[in-house]
């Protein structure tokens, strides 16, 4: 019998990565590379919008997920004060329903130490995008897509619930969620118990999925399951520990 879950937790996913300093033209590039892999992640994911004053005036500004085009969109989100702030750019996929939407948020090319580069998630709710996208399968293309793209730190795709107990506030810390990607030069990931999946990506990292149901934060096993395997990879010195 599957898991049950409250239809109030919410779900993101997120990238992560430090200082990299790039220009305009090769954040675009990695933006085209996500947006084409995105596109075979979800039907949800195939369009995207620019965000504009109203729903109406936004299904009238599409992406175009050219390299030239995107270019512009990432040009458009330089940071006009500071420059090592780097660019910021979202997009929004025009679901008719917000609670089954999904919104994308991208910093990149920032080279301040102070604030990281990041590629966020906000994923639907509740609807019939929401009922195929919070699946183990297509959370691990997800967040498969963000890592081959951008290149992160690492990337999760987790329940906000489970992120606010486990958050503590410490930039360093590295959460392990439903779906987690750990890049490469992070150590080698050791062997993790049962119902734990382990998957490499290309040559970037490992894709961790700690269980085929659906993670919440309001199962203790689960829980206690998330907690087991930020215990190893911090012992195994992939994670600090916590």
């Amino acid at each position: 019998m599957p898991t049950a879950f409250h239809k109030d937790e919410t779900y993101f996913a997120g990238a992560y990565w430090g200082a990299r300093r790039e220009a305009a033209a090769a954040c675009a590039l990695r933006a085209e590379a996500l947006f084409a892999s995105l596109a075979n992640v979800d039907a949800s994911f195939r369009q995207w919008f620019r965000q504009g004053k109203s729903r109406k005036d936004a299904l009238l500004r599409p992406i175009v997920p050219t390299r030239a085009e995107l270019e512009k969109l990432v040009s458009d989100g330089r940071d006009r004060v500071v420059e090592e702030l780097g660019f910021r750019f979202s997009a929004w996929n025009g679901a008719s329903d917000d609670q089954d939407g999904s919104a994308l948020r991208v910093t990149c090319g920032g080279y301040s130490e102070r604030v990281g580069n990041t590629c966020m998630f906000d994923l639907p709710s509740k609807g019939p995008n929401a009922d195929r996208v919070l699946v183990a399968p297509v959370l691990s293309g997800l967040v498969r897509s963000m890592a081959t793209a951008w290149e992160p730190d690492f990337a999760v795709a987790m329940s906000s619930e489970h992120l606010q107990s486990v958050d503590q506030g410490d930039p360093a810390v590295l959460w392990i969620g439903w779906v987690t990607y750990i890049a490469r030069q992070r150590g080698k990931v050791p062997p993790l118990p049962a119902p734990v999946r382990i998957e490499p990506v290309e040559d970037k990292g490992t894709l961790i999925v700690l269980t085929p149901e659906r993670f919440t934060a309001r199962n203790p096993d689960h829980l206690a399951l998330a907690a087991r395997v930020t215990e190893l990879l911090a012992r195994a010195g992939v994670v600090p520990p916590v």
